[in-house]
């Protein structure tokens, strides 16, 4: 049997997992994943990466890829442990990687579960619901850059969005890698200066993103990906 002809329980108990993971994540993991873990495991830390370098990436892009893959709590404080351990770069290499195929994990299951049949409703439904559908396969590129960049779409939004609405697996992907980019640099380079933080006591600024030294240039990238977009609705309206 098929994914494409099997049961439709079956199809969706990826996603089920996924969904039922994430609630027992967010329960009893919340106090493993955090800042206060890090700070106080972080001699441990070092002290195995030093020992084993292969092994310590080959773990950490593994536990990042679970905790995305299930939306567990604790992706912020993953990125900033991979900039901890290995500094900016290739820490970022690393973080994004790990969210990258994390991401494709829950594209897939929401795919498999709802997005081909949401998809092929969309596509054979008339009036608004037909047009909104034709506007994202349009302008699929910009709009998935965008989602990406702008710093206010929650990363499980941008990675199930995408599965409803027919997006093929490899520009899911591209884009994806692509445009957690910034954001993951930006957080990674938070991470590699968390010695100084833990010796001061303190915890570091996450709200750095939204300073406009970073948010500007950010804001700028979003503002390239919606002119096609513009430019098309534009040429649209002249065309009428």
């Amino acid at each position: 049997m098929t994914p494409k002809n099997a049961h439709p329980l079956l199809r969706r108990l990826p996603l089920i997992t996924i969904l039922i993971v994430a609630v027992l994540g967010a329960v009893y993991l919340r106090d493993y994943l955090s800042f206060q873990a890090l700070a106080d495991n972080r001699e441990a830390l070092i002290a195995f990466r030093d020992a084993n370098y292969a092994a310590t990436v080959a773990v950490f892009i593994a536990a990042y890829i679970v905790i995305v893959a299930f939306s567990l709590p604790g992706a912020t404080i993953a990125t900033l442990t991979g900039g901890f351990l290995f500094s900016t770069f290739p820490g970022a290499v690393f973080n994004i990687t790990g969210a990258t195929l994390g991401a494709i994990i829950i594209f897939q299951a929401a795919r498999l579960g709802l997005g081909e049949r949401m998809a092929a409703r969309m596509e054979a439904s008339e009036g608004s619901v037909k047009r909104i559908k034709e506007g994202i396969d349009n302008n699929q590129w910009e709009m998935l850059f965008l989602i990406r960049l702008v710093p206010a779409v929650p990363f499980f939004v941008a990675n199930l969005v995408p599965a409803l609405v027919g997006v093929p697996l490899s520009r899911f992907a591209i884009s994806t890698f692509l445009g957690i980019i910034p954001g993951g640099v930006v957080y990674t380079s938070v991470g590699a200066g968390l010695g100084e933080v833990f010796a001061r006591g303190e915890t570091p600024n996450l709200g750095i993103i939204f300073e406009p030294a970073i948010l500007l240039p950010i804001l700028g990238l979003c503002a390239l990906a919606a002119l096609p977009i513009l430019i098309k609705a534009l040429r649209g309206k002249k065309g009428l």
